[in-house]
């Protein structure tokens, strides 16, 4: 409820705002999402169904995964661990689902769902996508982050708020 009242709020100002812009692709910099792979995740669920068979786990219900300063919150999380990793906590990739809220210092992301590829440091976010930093706001369908390189491209019917003068 809270993520669609967030999104309802975000709309209400896009549409009302004389400084948006409409693209249909826009690359953006991603200042405080940072990608350290070598750091541990913690995962905190309501419960946790592990197949071993396919090297799966499926967290559901209030699930937060946190990456050193990044966070990434969602209704259902299905974990795939790399190839033998399900013996060695080793994972791959994680398929957030549920409204997805994707938080780094200032900036902050929420979408219908969201892939995040761990080797590649890309995640895949789609669906309703309002991303914020600081003041501005952006909206699209969908938000490729790359946390290696610091950058996001937004796809399919991109609108920007951008704050050009101090509160």
């Amino acid at each position: 409820m809270y993520s669609s009242l967030r999104r309802l709020l975000a709309a209400a100002i896009l549409a009302g705002c004389p400084a948006w812009a409409l693209a249909q692709g826009t690359e953006v910099a991603f200042g405080a999402f940072t990608h350290d792979s070598t750091l541990p995740v913690e995962v905190t669920a309501e419960s946790l169904a592990v197949d071993q068979s396919d090297g799966t786990a499926i967290f559901s219900g209030n699930v937060v995964i946190g990456q050193g300063e990044m966070r990434i919150s969602a209704g259902r999380v299905l974990i795939t661990y790399a190839e033998g990793g399900d013996a060695t906590g080793q994972v791959e990739r994680l398929e957030a689902s549920g409204g997805v809220t994707l938080v780094s210092g200032a900036e902050a992301a929420e979408a219908s769902e969201a892939v995040y590829s761990i080797e590649t440091g890309v995640i895949v976010m789609t669906g309703d996508v309002v991303l914020t930093q600081g003041r501005n706001a952006l909206s699209s369908q969908r938000l490729t982050v790359n946390l290696q390189s610091g950058t996001g491209v937004l796809e399919g019917g991109v609108r920007t708020i951008l704050q050009t003068n101090a509160p």
